[in-house]
């Protein structure tokens, strides 16, 4: 067309990222699934990885997180609604991961028979949270709050089955017509954060058996949720009340929406702070240990949070190594040029190591190993959430200014990568949690040494670390000061021992030379000469279909 500028005609840009399989296209992922279930497992989660890679939920992704939350709390006549509206792809979301079986539908299947209900349910959540990760904590909550709430069994009784449902409608409405239920959770007060203890929230006994619920929570995760496990102060302590949106006459419950958190990230979800003013709760475990109680959601939580940093961590990754292999600059594609090989091959390694503890942890579910689930789960939860910002960053770093822009989803990534260790209790909260295990449970020790030690002799570098992980165990002077280098180490011990297990040589070779060998730099990409790096980028790339 005549007068129109030729210069922006469009060379040396990479294609969108579509049509791919982040579940059974991830080849660390598909082997500890079938290494820790079947091949059937694996198959069962293809329509979903399907769905993953597509560009309908790369646009959902987007949409939700855009579309910010927004709190309605009176509807137009000035009656108090108290309700949060989402965009609709955040409900799309919701109801893919719901009807595939990633919210509570696991423990159903467990007590059906389904041996490998857990680690199908983790493998398919590390696969589609890669879409938008923040979603992942109401399912999250869903998930977790359905082995805490047995410990009441007519609470149970009542709520489960929609906890363990498959499917999803959003809005407020009687939890007894919904075909499944959200869950939420408010344990964190202003002036405690983590120190639930200091809660102020109070409970007071009515004579039907409920309670009443005075007090504010300062992060309440997931407000149009239908239930929520709350803590609350009795006269016996700090205890447990699962609190509904909607009571069982069908009038709503007091849940008063004071704010939304403006977030860093995990914009998609809505955070709130909740005024409660003689709302109704019902009573879950023992007055007085609540603690005890809900630590069963949050250890459930806690298990996600490794799984969900190696969902982001291998995101990233993936639109990394996408991106090298059609790039090119100064004369050949990215992926082909030494230095940019050493980089995506250490992240690789990074990824493979977070992914094969967290398949390993949902299969100590599966198994019932509650000892090792207690350590392994909280050095876990400190090495790998504490890695993905550094991991996300460098691989941000290699889409250059590209990756710095809002639509290549590198910012979102690279936003969301600090939460997952904040959750819950920051680094030293569960750095300090790995010692309380240590001194508490022998066999929480002896479960997690037994792990590591199904690997000795294999590699001198590990047998080293190992040597130096047992020096730091047995000096007790000055423990709580070591707290994140004892959690690290022993996260590291458990990675190295998977991976000279079930990883390719060049993998498992490249992790005991950094991670545990000590020829590690300040920063990623510092691979030892004679590392192949080539080949381990090969194993991590998924190609589109």
């Amino acid at each position: 067309m005549p007068g129109v500028s030729a210069t922006h005609e469009v060379t040396n840009q990479v294609p969108p990222l579509v049509g791919h399989d982040p579940i059974a296209g991830d080849v660390a992922l598909a082997e500890a699934c079938v290494r820790h279930a079947d091949e059937a497992t694996l198959t069962s989660l293809a329509d979903l990885g399907a769905v993953a890679g597509s560009e309908q939920a790369r646009e959902w992704g987007r949409l939700a997180d855009e579309n910010r939350p927004v709190l309605r709390t009176h509807d137009r006549y000035g009656h108090r609604i108290d309700e949060v509206e989402f965009h609709p792809a955040w409900h799309e979301l919701m109801r893919t991961a719901f009807e595939h079986g990633l919210a509570g539908a696991p423990w159903a299947a467990a007590d059906a028979g389904h041996r490998h209900a857990h680690v199908r349910r983790a493998v398919g959540y590390l696969g589609w949270t890669q879409v938008e990760a923040g979603h992942g904590c109401p399912v999250t909550m869903t998930y977790a709050a359905v082995p805490a709430l047995r410990a009441t069994p007519a609470l149970a009784a009542r709520y489960e089955p929609g906890l363990t449902a498959t499917g999803y409608r959003s809005g407020l409405t009687d939890p007894a017509v919904k075909p499944g239920l959200v869950t939420g959770m408010g344990m964190t007060e202003k002036q405690g954060g983590s120190d639930v203890r200091s809660n102020t929230t109070r409970a007071v006994a009515n004579a039907d058996g409920s309670h009443s619920l005075t007090g504010h929570k300062w992060f309440t995760s997931a407000p149009m949720s239908d239930l929520f496990l709350v803590l609350a102060q009795l006269d016996e302590g700090v205890s447990c009340f699962l609190v509904p949106r909607v009571l069982p006459d069908g009038t709503r419950n007091v849940f008063r929406l004071q704010r939304l958190k403006d977030k860093l990230g995990d914009r998609a979800n809505a955070s709130s702070e909740v005024e409660f003013d003689g709302t109704t709760g019902w009573l879950v475990g023992e007055p007085g240990r609540g603690v005890p109680t809900i630590i069963e959601m949050v250890n459930t939580t806690r298990l996600d949070c490794v799984i969900g940093s190696a969902a982001t961590v291998r995101a990233a990754l993936t639109q990394a190594i996408h991106h090298a292999r059609h790039r090119s600059a100064f004369g050949a594609l990215l992926a082909d040029q030494p230095l940019m090989q050493n980089v995506l091959a250490d992240l690789a390694v990074e990824s493979e190591a977070a992914t094969a503890l967290a398949v390993r942890l949902a299969a100590a579910l599966d198994g019932g190993e509650r000892a090792f689930l207690r350590l392994a789960g909280a050095a876990a939860k400190f090495l790998v959430c504490k890695r993905t910002p550094a991991v996300v960053g460098e691989a941000l770093e290699v889409l250059g200014g590209n990756g710095y822009v809002e639509e290549s989803g590198m910012p979102r990534l690279y936003r969301q990568a600090p939460l997952n260790s904040i959750w819950e209790g920051s680094g030293n909260v569960i750095a300090l949690d790995v010692l309380r295990a240590l001194g508490r449970s022998s066999e929480s020790v002896a479960a997690v040494t037994a792990e590591i030690e199904l690997a000795r002799g294999v590699d001198a570098r590990f047998d080293d670390a190992v040597k130096r992980l047992s020096a730091e165990l047995g000096d007790p002077e000055g423990l709580p000061l070591r707290a994140r280098r004892v959690a690290g180490l022993l996260a590291q011990c458990l990675q190295g021992s998977l991976l000279l297990r079930s990883a390719p040589p060049e993998v498992a070779d490249a992790f005991c030379a950094t991670r545990l060998g000590g020829d590690w730099g300040s920063v990623l990409g510092t691979l030892p000469s004679g590392v192949p790096a080539g080949r381990i980028v090969e194993r991590s790339t998924i190609d589109p279909a």
